[in-house]
Order: C-alpha cells, then structure tokens, then sequence
C-alpha cells in the first residue's frame, strides 16, 4: 500500500475528535433510544392484559393495596415490555457510538460479543419466565395452610418475578465472561477444574444474593443453572485454549 495513503490513514485515527461532536453523537443515540422505547411502550400498553394474565398464571389472581396501584402496575409492564421491544434500536444506537473509534479487527470482535451477551441473557431471561418461574410459584404458594392464605399485591408480585428473570439473563452471561478471562489470558481452564469447589461455593453465594426472594427453594432454582453454565464454562475454555494453541 502507498505510505501516504497509509499515512493519511494513521492521522484519520490519531486525529482527536471534539468533545462536542462525541457529546453530540451520544445525545443524538440517547435521543433515538428513548423515542423508541416510548413508542414500543405506547404501542404495547393495548396488550398489558394478555400480558399481565399471562404473566400472573402461576399464581392466579392478584391484588393491589392502594388506588393507584393497579394503573401503575400496567405502566411498569408496558415499560419494560417496550424496553425488550425497542432493544435492536438501542443496541444498534450503542454500537454506532462505539464502532467510531475501533479499528476492523476491534468491530468484528465487539460486535461478536454483543450479539452473544444479548442471545444469553434472552435465553436466560426465557428459561426463568417459562421453567423456572411457574415451578417457583406454585412451590412457593403451597408451603400455605388453611390458617396461611396468600395475598400477594402486584407491586410485589411484578417486582419478584421482573428481579428473577433479570437475574436468570445476568448469570446466563457466564460462559461469555469466562470465556473472555481465558481469551486474555487471566484464567485458564486447568484453574477452572481445580477450583470447583470454591466455585460452588461462589455459586450459592451469588444465587442467594441475586435471587429477589429470602427463600431457599428459588436460591437453589438458580444455583442449578449455574452449576451447569459453569461446567458449560470449563467446556468453551478449552475450545478457546485449543484454538490459542493453534
């Protein structure tokens, strides 16, 4: 290639860009992101029924405790509905940020990682809304009796089951952040097999801190899965060791 084409590259990169224009780029992404989280919101509150039985199914009916409860309740869902619905924006809106001042190597690699960390934390999310959830519930429900009848607000109800399948989504990120560490070199899959002890230990801390009830019963619903994706970890490791190798 041409030195001064070279050249004229290496000042397009080093070249600082003004704070105003990153500050401009930024509000411009916020701006776009909020519009489409506030139109997907609007566009779904028609829905907030059908979305709110189902998402009461495991444990029937509910009650609200104060006038406003209620109203606001759907508000939260047609919320977060709307941020799932809007993400591809959002996502795309961070990554025109970002992807400026990355070479193409740097693109292809973050872009990579994005797309995983995104299909884990919807698998994640979605194997707690569809498995682990209903299952919770109802073991939950029937440690009542005749004299300990439930009666469960919304409020509360929303809160527990939106801090369970958002905690399901972080911790599915595992296998990635491992993967990661061992990419650049800080662990290695030989430590992963020695330290399993240790690891689980971590593991049921992390679950009893990250699960939104005291319970015992949904702590050891997400200690499982991780157990698991730690072993998936172990696995995806020595791909990664493997392929360094070669």
């Amino acid at each position: 290639m041409d030195r001064t084409l070279i050249k004229t590259k290496k000042q397009q990169f080093d070249e600082p860009v003004p704070l105003l224009a990153h500050l401009g780029e930024l509000r411009k992404g916020l701006v776009y992101s909020v519009i489409a989280i506030f139109l997907c919101s609007i566009a779904v509150y028609s829905k907030v029924e059908w979305i709110l039985r189902d998402i009461t199914r495991p444990v029937g009916k509910l009650y609200f405790l104060s006038p406003f409860e209620a109203f606001w309740a759907k508000i939260k869902i047609a919320f977060f509905a709307g941020i799932f619905l809007s993400m591809p924006v959002v996502l795309y809106q961070i990554w025109s940020f970002v992807q400026k001042g990355l070479f193409s190597k740097e693109k292809r690699f973050i872009l990579s990682i994005s797309i995983v960390s995104f299909l884990l934390f919807i698998l994640g999310a979605g194997f707690c809304y569809f498995f682990i959830l209903p299952v919770g519930v109802k073991f939950l429900l029937a440690s009542g009796s005749e004299v300990l009848l439930p009666m469960i607000s919304i409020s509360r109800y929303l809160a527990f089951v939106f801090g369970l399948v958002f905690s399901f989504g972080m911790v599915f990120e595992l296998p990635l952040v491992i993967g990661f560490m061992v990419k650049v070199g800080i662990l290695k899959s030989q430590t992963l097999t020695r330290q399993w002890r240790f690891a689980v230990v971590i593991i049921f801390i992390a679950a009893a801190a990250l699960t939104p009830g005291p319970d015992i019963f949904s702590q050891l619903l997400m200690a499982g899965p991780l157990l698991i994706l730690y072993g998936a970890s172990i696995f995806v490791a020595k791909i990664i060791e493997r392929k360094k190798k070669a």
